[in-house]
């Protein structure tokens, strides 16, 4: 029998948090049919037996619950477990929760009503955090951004516009998009999944309800995935969605981040390049920036990037944080 909504719970030694997690799916005021999908990664603490003894009363409320898992050495990560727990359950709609948050009593229900409303999007919420004031400038931009800032500032965000422990969609959507890296540690799988998706022309929206607590901690997932190599998504997404469209460009911030976005690009889209665009006098006093390091650099285009890169105050640009 289909159901309409299914949670999505990766789990990997969560027994610290669970009991809160469980609770806040059995509070919620969603009245259609409902499922629990969990998938153990993996888990050598008491999350089987905290998630077991939560089984009857989810079924009281009528809540269905399916579990599946590994117990291998190696935990193969927040990906693979997302995917495995969407591949057992039978929900016509998806709602992603992390083991260590908290969702509101009425968060299925406001985005279960988005989601049919929008169904080509992935719909967020706002959210807030534990320990209060943790990522506080992060927590305030995620959820002050305008609806048409969640696309427009996809090109600028160090990861997704609308946060991954907010995420709700069809199953529709996520068998279109393809599933979730199942790569492993240190692989932004959700930043993967919102690129492709995008690419494909997709949706966002956020309900602007706070319908989420998102805890703040040290183990959390999130620290296993390196700056560089979110960095090298996004620009990567950048090439593809619009350098490649453009025949030059300028790009503004002549400072160290700057320099490093032209190092990242591709030969062809570091060519497109005609000058570094700041409005502080020092980064562009040198007037040139040469980089000598530059691939298949010929004469040419050394007299080129020497004519062509000036360090000026004022044109056309991208600007890339």
């Amino acid at each position: 029998m289909t159901t309409t909504v299914s949670v999505i719970l990766p789990v990997h030694n969560a027994d610290k948090w669970l009991d809160e997690c469980l609770q806040s799916v059995v509070n919620q005021t969603y009245s259609g049919s409902l499922e629990l999908s969990v998938y153990q990664d993996s888990c050598t603490d008491n999350s089987e037996e905290i998630i077991k003894k939560w089984r009857t009363k989810l079924e009281e409320q009528d809540v269905k619950i399916v579990i599946g898992g590994h117990s291998d050495k190696n935990p193969r990560g927040v990906g693979y477990a997302k995917n495995r727990a969407i591949d057992q359950s039978s929900g016509q709609y998806l709602c992603f929760l992390d083991a260590d948050d908290v969702m509101d009593k009425d968060r299925i229900l406001e985005q279960y009503t988005a989601a049919k409303a929008y169904p080509d999007s992935i719909i967020g919420c706002k959210f807030h955090r534990d320990p209060e004031g943790s990522t506080e400038r992060f927590t305030k931009w995620a959820n002050m951004i305008s609806q048409e800032q969640l696309l427009t500032q996809v090109y600028t965000s160090h990861g997704p516009t609308v946060i991954m422990p907010t995420w709700f969609c069809s199953r529709k959507l996520y068998d279109n998009v393809g599933s979730f890296s199942k790569a492993g540690k240190g692989v932004p799988e959700d930043l993967i999944f919102f690129y492709k998706h995008l690419e494909l022309g997709g949706g966002l929206y956020r309900v602007e309800k706070d319908l989420l607590m998102y805890r703040y901690h040290t183990e959390a997932t999130t620290f296993s995935v390196k700056e560089e190599t979110i960095w090298k998504e996004r620009v990567q997404f950048l090439e593809k969605q619009v350098l490649t469209k453009w025949p030059t460009f300028t790009i503004w911030n002549a400072g160290k981040q700057g320099r490093k976005l032209y190092r990242s690009l591709s030969a062809p889209n570091q060519k497109k390049v005609v000058a570094f665009c700041d409005v502080d006098e020092k980064k562009i006093s040198k007037g040139v920036y040469i980089y000598e390091e530059s691939k298949d650099l010929t004469h040419g285009d050394f007299e080129r990037n020497l004519e062509s890169l000036q360090l000026t105050e004022g044109q056309d640009y991208f600007h890339f944080n």
